[in-house]
């Protein structure tokens, strides 16, 4: 076994979920074979060395900070991996130190849609001729729960408590949390149910969605079909937009951080507060506009 299916299987014992690990999996692959090509007289697997020249690289390859902090922050981990194995004698990535750092009051423009658009998304899927009912469903529990399109395809029937009108959603590495739900939506929900639902031969699965081939909804379904109907739309679309169109319209309709950080199952309020926050062009000027 090699250090790489070593790494990863040390981490599925630690009890890192599957992407997870194919997360970390893949940046340090990405960083063994940047080591074969660019530095093949290297005799450890990871050395200050070795690391400060890749760093360099992926800056010098205008990858966006984020993601070189995400790499970064892999090569940590499987730094300490090495370390606990006697691969290499010390730990040489300090987070604190090697992350790239962002100028303090740099704005991260998030993109999401406006009220307008969210108008004009709702009056599209209102088109019983073009959208089904399960399909308006999965708009308006990505829309009005923010949950990411693995939890909602991971929705189970015992998760709704629909007299306290709750939903207990399973995040990232098991995190529990519990989102309200709407009206309207439950209301849906129900249709759904006893009707195309029933229409399955999947109608008995512990799940909420369901297609006619599987008794559990894909992702990758859901990707598809909001891509399809983009093009109707006029609005390219995609799962994580309606996650980030939820955060952002809750933030600019004055809902405390604190509240919508919980609702997307964030683990701290630092988390939703640098991902989330956009101030646009309109809302600055809007702003000057009253001086």
């Amino acid at each position: 076994m090699n250090l790489h299916e070593s790494f990863c299987r040390w981490l599925m014992e630690d009890g890192k979920s599957p992407k997870t690990v194919e997360s970390y999996g893949n940046d340090v692959k990405q960083f063994q074979l940047y080591l074969e090509v660019k530095a093949s007289n290297e005799s450890e697997p990871l050395s200050r060395f070795s690391f400060v020249r890749y760093k360099q690289a992926l800056l010098d390859g205008n990858f966006k900070p984020s993601t070189i902090n995400k790499k970064i922050n892999s090569l940590k981990v499987y730094n300490d991996f090495l370390f606990s194995h006697n691969h290499v004698k010390e730990t040489f990535i300090q987070l604190k130190r090697d992350r790239v750092q962002i100028a303090s009051g740099s704005e991260r423009m998030v993109q999401a849609l406006n009220d307008k658009e969210v108008e004009r998304v709702l009056f599209y899927i209102q088109d019983e001729s073009k959208v089904s009912i399960r399909n308006r469903l999965i708009v308006y529990f990505l829309l009005y729960t923010a949950v990411r399109v693995s939890e909602l395809v991971g929705i189970k029937l015992n998760d709704m408590d629909l007299l306290r009108q709750t939903l207990m959603i399973r995040g990232k590495g098991g995190k529990v949390r519990e989102i309200s739900l709407r009206r309207d939506l439950i209301d849906l929900m129900q249709l759904y149910r006893q009707g195309e639902r029933q229409e399955t031969k999947y109608q008995d699965s512990d799940y909420l969605f369901v297609s006619q081939r599987s008794q559990k909804m894909h992702r990758d379904a859901v990707r598809r079909w909001l891509a399809l109907i983009s093009e109707d739309i006029g609005i390219k679309l995609h799962p994580h937009l309606f996650r980030r169109t939820c955060a952002t319209l809750l933030l600019k309709r004055g809902v405390p951080i604190v509240t919508v950080s919980k609702i997307l199952g964030h683990h701290s309020v630092d988390m939703t507060s640098s991902m989330y926050i956009q101030t646009s062009r309109q809302d600055k000027q809007d702003a000057l506009d009253l001086l």
